[in-house]
């Protein structure tokens, strides 16, 4: 029985010093990365994510110029959106209604 005790008393504490380790490290690594840099990067492509889609990348998924008219970007998107939804591709239906969008504001 004394050997269990003993037994039990260093996986307790052993489990309590590797928690205390862990935690140290992980605090560490945040410092670290936001020394380096490395956080404020995340937060800028997080940011840089959100926001809307360029206008050279909205055109090059329409396949449309700059020369193109409105009447055209429709007749893309709606040709584009179709197949998509025919196919089930949600992600590249929402990039073609995000690309329209983003012309929108254009014209």
């Amino acid at each position: 029985m004394d050997a269990a005790k003993i037994l039990a008393n260093l996986v307790v504490i052993g489990s309590g010093i590797l928690a205390r380790a862990l935690v140290q490290a992980y605090r560490q690594a945040l410092a670290n990365a936001s020394k380096s840099g490395v956080a404020q990067e995340t937060v800028q492509n997080i940011r840089r994510g959100s926001k809307i889609m360029a206008e050279l990348e909205a055109r090059q998924i329409l396949g449309v110029t700059e020369h193109s008219s409105w009447e055209e970007i429709l007749q893309k998107y709606d040709n584009l959106f179709e197949q998509n939804a025919k196919n089930g591709s949600f992600y590249l239906q929402s990039k073609v209604h995000r690309a329209k969008e983003c012309l929108e504001s254009v014209y």
